[in-house]
């Protein structure tokens, strides 16, 4: 009897000890919003799935309240589209599993798996935000050295009107987090006590509530990459982009067609690029943004996909954090319209490795968890608390003979608001 019980609830034990495993593991995926993604995917949609945008709207002046003859506001959201990935599989023999369960040592045969699946997550992830944030704090490409640094990136959050409605993170290199211990005074014990539920989450915390963040960490999964080489990394917009909202209101992008480049040269996704001239605006009052210096803030967009350009050094580059720019407009980004002959800049130096830390709202980035089909095997569908969904199976493999258990997790990222989340680095 013993025997056929354990049987009946193999994979509701496998999926508990799971949950509870990867939970304690999470970092930059505990911090964002994630959505349980229901009903909202299907063949039919491909690759995208639809998450919900957090809304924003305008208001109208009247002298007597009399808004018949006014437009109502725009809504800024509603859905974002969102990009459905491959799936996370994870697994291993029965046989391993069976004896892991009846020798009460499932803690052991489980947290390798779910560190797997986790890290291999975030370091996903964590590449999708850093070509997806719109803001740049510091010079690109220096490494931040100083809490001055940390708050200078909560300062752009600020001044870009991002609301303080929801948690603001930072995540940093390790390394950061030992020069800054250096500089630390009187912060406190860098988080509360944990539980086995969020313990990797609390190791990583060097400070909560300092700097205008909810918490500062440290994260090994934040991407990097080489600047390619080339020596002309300041061209000219070949021709007027897009600038109205409602070119960007879709997908937070816009395409900037460059010249004057070097030839052939290879542009990464998470690269930023500057244009002169064009200033940011804060996006609550569109007023301009000041430094404390007096001088306003230049707008820099962050490309999201590479390119090469040609051997004439042209091209197309897609970057978020678009500059939008009507007369009048309620959504303006920028003070001024970008237009053909706008010199742009490649910001960073050739052949440097560049690692960005990040900073960010929870809703800048979601994660969903996409359903997943049962298979014609013992299948339990293990929710974590913030509605990640994974799939726990367990089969046969008629071709080798062998009885196989797997777990499985297939996420789609969206970009909610890419003005809500910046590459943070220091200041020479």
């Amino acid at each position: 009897m013993a025997n056929n019980n354990l049987e009946s609830n193999f994979t509701t034990k496998l999926a508990k000890g799971f949950l509870a495993a990867f939970e304690s593991t999470r970092i930059l995926s505990k911090n964002v919003n994630t959505q349980k993604l229901d009903g909202k995917f299907n063949p039919a949609t491909g690759d995208t799935t639809l998450f919900k945008r957090p809304t924003d709207y305008k208001t109208v002046r009247t002298d007597k309240g009399d808004v018949s003859s006014e437009t109502a506001s725009p809504i800024l959201t509603g859905n974002a589209k969102g990009v459905v990935q491959k799936y996370f599989t994870a697994f291993v023999d029965y046989d391993e599993a069976d004896e892991a369960i009846k020798m009460d040592e499932i803690d052991k045969l489980l947290r390798p798996m779910a560190t797997r699946i986790k890290t291999d997550l975030e370091l996903d992830f964590a590449a999708f935000m850093a070509k997806n944030a719109a803001l740049v704090s510091g010079t690109y490409g220096v490494a931040l050295t100083k809490w001055d640094h940390v708050s200078e990136a909560d300062a752009f959050l600020e001044a870009s009107g991002v609301p303080m409605d929801a948690p603001w993170y930072m995540g940093v290199n390790p390394f950061t987090k030992r020069k800054l211990a250096s500089d630390q005074r009187s912060l406190g014990a860098g988080g509360s006590a944990g539980t086995i539920i969020n313990e990797a989450h609390q190791k990583a915390t060097i400070t909560e509530q300092y700097g205008g963040f909810d918490r500062v960490m440290s994260a090994t999964t934040l991407k990097s990459l080489t600047i390619a080489a080339g020596a002309d990394r300041v061209g000219a917009v070949a021709s007027n982009p897009l600038v109205t909202y409602v070119a960007a209101k879709d997908t937070m992008t816009q395409v900037i067609a460059v010249s004057g480049f070097q030839a052939d040269l290879v542009i990464q996704a998470g690269e930023a690029v500057e244009v002169t001239g064009r200033y940011r605006l804060n996006l609550s009052t569109r007023q301009p943004m000041i430094d404390e210096t007096g001088a306003s803030i230049k707008f820099t967009g962050t490309v999201t996909e590479d390119v090469t350009l040609s051997g004439t050094g042209t091209g197309d580059l897609i970057i978020t954090g678009a500059g939008i720019y009507e007369a009048a407009g309620a959504y303006n980004t920028v003070d001024s319209a970008i237009v053909a002959g706008d010199v742009i800049t490649l910001l960073g130096s050739a052949g440097d490795l560049v690692q960005p830390n990040m900073f960010w709202h929870r809703d800048a980035f979601s994660i969903g968890s996409v359903p997943i089909k049962k298979l014609h095997s013992t299948d339990t569908l293990a929710t974590s608390e913030d509605g990640l969904q994974f799939r726990v199976s367990k089969g046969t493999n008629f071709l080798e003979n062998q009885n196989l258990v797997r777990i499985d997790f297939r996420p789609a990222y969206a970009v909610l608001n890419p003005f809500f989340a910046g590459l943070g680095f220091g200041r020479a």
